[in-house]
């Protein structure tokens, strides 16, 4: 979630999101998930596919994911085909990443704020799915579905006119589905399709469980066993070389890119009625909702050490997942946070997988989110 303080130049800090997964690749992270939003000015990614794509040749083995492409925003025929090409553009290198698009002021530009959007994701993956698994000139009308695609009229086979990309994985990338709301019953659908959750990293731990126990039970309903390894859950990290450091940086500085990150946070979700997502209980005082807890709840900091111990507690508290989804920041100071990342992916990371008692192939992965 690419978020910067607003008199930051895009030139600046779209090249400072694109080194920071440059610098992921190289350290070995897992998959770059990269957000994206048309009317907010502190987010300087409007199109994840294009960012992504300009990351392809820079990096070698990390998987770029949309984190999310936003389908209440774009046609279900245009995203297919974007996704498809990007998949081919980047040989399978493609996580599929989806929701319906949550920034109010993007849905009015738009003209849908009045419209269910998650109900136009659903409808707009319904006909993705269609187009990558049938054969021109296509029938897709679902029962009450406001897209309908066909490319009857205009299908001429032996020129190849009115045939869509099917993606290059087969039978289709991985589709992966942010989820933010506690007890999130889009979850339950997710299992049932086998899309798999990444846990947003705006959520109080004590929230985790309800998305792993709707996710197991809409994967029982598909009459699959639940793999925890297809959970990935997002936090807001930050690893120092001195506690001091990791703790001014993080948490004590006016000008720390996680004080700037929650606080805006917070008031987003505050306006948008979705703070429930800060609380101990549905019912607790708004007030209880301050940038303080945030910081404390939502930021592990640290040394090597000290963030070992964080990762494995919230481990233990959510119960098994697969990945760690290690949320970006703005740069307000280069060195720290490029430390960090090396940090994280060359002593936390060995340290926790190693207490875990897992083999490196099965090890809990890293992934860095922009």
């Amino acid at each position: 979630m690419p978020l910067h303080p607003p008199h930051r130049d895009p030139v600046q800090t779209l090249q400072e999101d694109r080194e920071a997964i440059v610098l992921a690749d190289r350290l070995g992270f897992h998959d770059a998930f990269v957000g994206e939003h048309l009317t907010d000015r502190c987010e300087n990614v409007t199109n994840s596919f294009i960012f992504l794509a300009s990351l392809i040749h820079a990096t070698k083995t990390i998987k770029l994911a949309t984190g999310t492409s936003n389908l209440s925003q774009s046609h279900p025929v245009v995203i297919a085909a974007q996704a498809a090409m990007f998949d081919h553009l980047a040989k399978g290198r493609f996580i599929f990443g989806i929701s319906p698009g949550a920034l109010s002021s993007d849905a009015e530009a738009l003209g849908i704020l009045a419209e269910d959007r998650n109900k136009m994701l659903a409808e707009a993956i319904d006909v993705i799915l269609a187009i990558w698994e049938r054969d021109p000139p296509y029938d897709i009308d679902f029962p009450g579905n406001r897209y309908k695609v066909t490319t009857s009229k205009t299908h001429v086979p032996e020129i190849g006119r009115g045939v869509m990309y099917k993606p290059y994985q087969k039978p289709r990338p991985e589709i992966v589905g942010t989820v933010v709301a506690p007890h999130s019953k889009g979850v339950i659908a997710m299992g049932e399709r086998d899309f798999h959750p990444l846990s947003a990293n705006f959520l109080l731990p004590h929230w985790l469980t309800s998305h792993w126990e709707n996710y197991a039970e809409g994967r029982r309903r598909a009459g699959k066993t639940p793999d925890p390894a297809e959970w990935r859950i997002a936090r807001t990290i930050f690893v120092a070389d001195d506690d001091k450091v990791a703790e001014r940086y993080a948490r004590k500085d006016a000008a720390s890119p996680y004080r700037f990150y929650w606080t805006q946070l917070r008031e987003k979700m505050m306006r948008a009625k979705r703070h429930v997502i800060f609380k101990m209980h549905e019912t607790e005082d708004d007030a209880a909702v301050t940038v303080e807890r945030l910081l404390d709840e939502l930021v592990l900091c640290g040394t090597v050490n000290k963030v070992v111990d964080q990762l494995l507690a919230l481990r233990e508290r959510s119960g098994e997942f697969g990945e760690i989804v290690y949320a970006g920041m703005d740069w307000v100071d280069p060195k720290l946070a490029k430390r960090s990342m090396e940090l994280m992916a060359e002593e936390v990371m060995p340290k926790v997988n190693q207490a875990i008692g897992v083999q490196p192939a099965k090890s809990l992965r890293e992934a860095a989110s922009r």
